[in-house]
C-alpha cells in the first residue's frame, strides 16, 4: 500500500511525506522548497518530491491523507464559546473563528487541488481528525507497544490538549480539553506581548526565560490550581486593534518589537517559561494516571519546548518518553499517512524512529555543477569529516551540508552550521555575524552518544536535540558556547550507525581537542527556511560570516 499524507490548512507549515507498507520513505516541509518560510499553501513542491522520491505516479497512490477534519463543528464550537462567554465575542476573534473554518474548507478542497496539480486518481481521499493525526504522528514511530500520548498545541479543531492511550496496535481516546483553553494560546499570546510573532518565536521567548528571575505572578492567565490547568482566555483576547489590553492592564506595556529588552521583560519570560513548565508536567501526570502507562509520547507545537520537555524527562513520572521531531503541523502529515493502518488488520510500524534524515539529498555531481555555475574556486576533499573537524578545532565556522535533509525544525547534522564549542565567544560570533540574531539565542551541543554522560547530567538519549538537560559544572567551562546561561544545553546525541558521517566529524574533532562535542545551529540565516538545495547553501555562505563550506565531498573557502 502506497500513502501519501499532507498537512495543508491555509494557516502554516505545510508538508508531505510517503508510506509504502508502512515504511515511512520520505517527507518534507513546503517551506525549505518553497524557501517561504512557515509556507501555508498547497504543498505540490512537498508532494512532487513524494513521489519522485518513490518513483511514483499520482495513479500509484491507494490513499491521499490529509491531516485535519470536516469544517462544521469547529464553527460550531466556536459559536458556542461565544454563547457561554468561554470566548469573548470580538471581532478579531470571529475573524480568527473565520479564518479557520475557511482552512478546513480549503483542506477539504484538498482533493480538487490534489487533481489540479496531478491529474485524476484513483486513490482514497481521506480526512484525519487533527489530533488524531498527531497522536499518531509520535505513537506510531515511538517503538512503545503501551504508552500514554498527549497532544499539546495552540489549536487543532475544537481541540487544545488531547490525550490518547496507544496499544494493541490501536489509539484510544482518553479526553480532550478544548478550545480556547489552550497552553499554545497562552504561550503565543505572551510570545506577541514580549515583541515577537506569536505561533513562530515561542522559542526566543524559551531562550530569553533563563535571563529573568522569579517574582511575575501569572496566576490570572493560567491557573495551576484548577487540575490540570486552565487559561484565562478573556484577558488573552486581542481587541479589534491586535492589542493585548488584558496583559498590559496587568503587566504595562508591550515590548516594541527589535527594542531592548528590560529586565521586567526577562522576567515576564521567566514566569511563561514556568508555568507552561508545570503545566505541562501536570498534562503528564494526568496522561500516567489515566493511561496506567509510564511510557509516554509527546507531540504538537508546545511539544517543542525543550526545557519542558527535559524536565518531564527527569520527573520520575515517566520512565520512557519519545517526542517526534516534526512535533508541530508538518509532522501532522506522518500521522495522517499513518491513519489506514488503524483499520482491516494492519499494523502500525513497530521500528522506533532514530533519525529525521527523510528529505532530499543531493549527488556530487548535482553539487559541483553549482559550484561551477558559480564559477567558484573549490576544493575536492578525500574525506570531509577529516578536514571539517580540522577546520573547526582551528576557530573556523563551517556550514556543513551532506546527504538528506532533516525532517522538522532542527538541524541535525546535514544541514548545519557548526563551530568550536570551547570558545566563550562563539556563541555571540555566530549569533552576530553568521545568524544575524537576537544575542540571547542558545546554540546546540552534538556529541557522541557513548561520550554524553561525561557532558550532561542524567544524560539521556536524544538523537532530536529535543529535550533540555544541565551541562556537568566540570564541563561548563569546558563547552561554554553550547551551555546557556542557567547551566542547560539542548543536545543531540550522534550515533555512528545513524549518521556516520557527521560521528567521524565529531570523534575526529575530539581526537584533536580532546571534547567530543561540536556547535551546531541550523544552516540558515535569519528569517529564512533551512537551506535546501546545493544553490540555497552557497548563497547562504556567502551572505554570512561563515569561514569555509563543506558541501558534499568539496570545499569552499573565503
Amino acid at each position: 500500500m502506497l500513502t501519501l499524507g499532507i498537512n495543508y490548512s491555509q494557516m502554516h507549515d505545510s508538508s508531505a511525506c510517503i508510506v509504502r507498507d508502512g515504511e515511512l520513505l520520505f517527507a518534507v516541509a513546503e517551506e525549505r522548497l518553497s524557501r517561504l518560510k512557515h509556507d501555508a499553501g498547497f504543498p505540490h513542491l512537498a508532494i512532487r518530491a513524494c513521489l519522485d522520491f518513490a518513483q511514483a505516479q499520482p495513479g500509484d497512490l491507494d490513499e491521499v491523507c490529509f491531516g485535519w477534519q470536516a469544517p462544521g463543528p469547529l464553527f460550531r464550537h466556536d459559536l458556542k464559546c461565544y454563547a457561554t462567554g468561554r470566548q469573548p465575542l470580538t471581532y478579531l476573534n470571529l475573524l480568527n473563528s473565520t479564518r479557520y473554518f475557511l482552512s478546513m474548507w480549503h483542506q477539504q478542497g484538498g482533493a480538487k487541488r490534489f487533481a489540479q496539480h496531478f491529474g485524476p486518481t484513483k486513490a482514497r481521499m481521506r480526512f484525519v481528525d487533527h489530533h488524531l493525526a498527531h497522536a499518531l504522528s509520535t505513537f506510531g514511530y515511538s517503538g512503545y507497544g503501551d504508552a500514554a500520548v498527549l497532544v499539546m498545541d495552540g489549536r487543532g479543531a475544537w481541540e487544545a490538549t488531547s490525550i490518547w492511550h496507544g496499544r494493541d496496535n490501536r489509539l484510544e481516546h482518553v479526553l480532550t480539553i478544548p478550545w480556547p483553553n489552550s497552553l499554545g494560546l497562552f504561550y503565543a499570546e505572551f510570545t506577541q506581548y514580549l515583541g515577537f510573532q506569536k505561533y513562530s518565536d515561542e522559542w526566543k521567548v524559551m531562550g530569553l526565560a533563563p535571563y529573568g528571575k522569579p517574582g511575575v505572578d501569572l496566576r490570572a492567565f493560567l491557573d495551576l490550581s484548577a487540575a490540570p490547568y486552565r487559561v484565562h482566555t478573556k484577558l488573552l483576547a486581542e481587541n479589534a486593534s491586535g492589542s493585548l489590553e488584558g496583559i498590559v492592564a496587568r503587566l504595562g506595556p508591550a515590548r516594541r518589537a527589535e527594542s531592548e529588552i528590560e529586565d521586567r521583560y526577562k522576567d515576564i519570560a521567566y514566569a511563561v517559561q514556568e508555568a507552561c513548565e508545570n503545566a505541562m508536567l501536570n498534562l503528564v501526570r494526568l496522561a500516567v494516571e489515566k493511561t496506567g502507562s509510564r511510557n509516554v509520547c509527546l507531540v504538537g507545537g508546545v511539544a517543542l519546548n525543550s526545557k519542558a520537555n527535559g524536565k518531564i524527562a527527569a520527573s520520575g513520572l515517566v520512565d520512557k518518553i519519545f517526542v517526534q521531531p516534526a512535533a508541530a503541523d508538518d509532522g501532522v502529515a506522518l500521522g495522517a499517512a499513518l491513519a489506514p493502518y488503524l483499520e482491516n488488520g494492519r499494523r502500525l510500524p513497530d521500528k522506533p524512529m532514530r533519525h529525521g534524515y527523510l528529505g532530499p539529498a543531493f549527488s556530487d555531481a548535482q553539487i559541483e555543477a553549482a559550484l561551477r555555475t558559480y564559477k567558484l574556486r573549490y576544493r575536492v576533499l578525500a574525506d570531509p569529516a577529516l578536514t571539517a573537524a580540522e577546520l573547526l578545532s582551528q576557530g573556523r565556522i563551517l556550514g556543513w551540508f551532506q546527504g538528506r535533509m532533516e525532517f522538522g525544525p532542527r538541524a541535525l547534522g546535514s544541514r548545519s552550521i557548526l563551530a568550536d564549542p570551547r570558545d566563550p565567544e562563539m556563541n555571540a560570533k555566530v549569533n552576530n555575524a553568521v545568524k544575524f540574531r537576537e544575542w540571547w539565542r542558545p546554540f546546540a551541543p552534538s556529541m557522541l552518544s557513548e561520550k554524553a554522560s561525561e557532558y550532561i547530567e542524567s544524560a539521556t538519549d536524544s538523537p532530536f536535540m529535543i529535550l533540555t538537560a544541565q551541562v556537568k559544572p566540570e564541563k561548563r567551562s569546558v563547552i561554554p558556547s553550547v551551555t546557556h546561561v542557567d547551566g542547560s544545553a539542548r543536545p543531540q546525541t550522534v550515533e555512528k550507525e545513524i549518521n556516520p558521517l557527521y560521528w567521524r566529524l565529531i570523534d575526529e574533532f575530539g581526537k584533536r581537542t580532546g571534547v567530543y562535542v561540536v556547535m551546531n545551529t541550523s544552516f540558515n540565516l535569519r528569517g529564512e527556511a533551512i537551506v535546501h538545495t546545493p544553490t540555497d547553501a552557497i548563497r547562504t555562505f556567502f551572505s554570512s560570516g561563515m569561514d569555509a563550506l563543506v558541501i558534499g565531498s568539496f570545499l569552499v573557502e573565503k
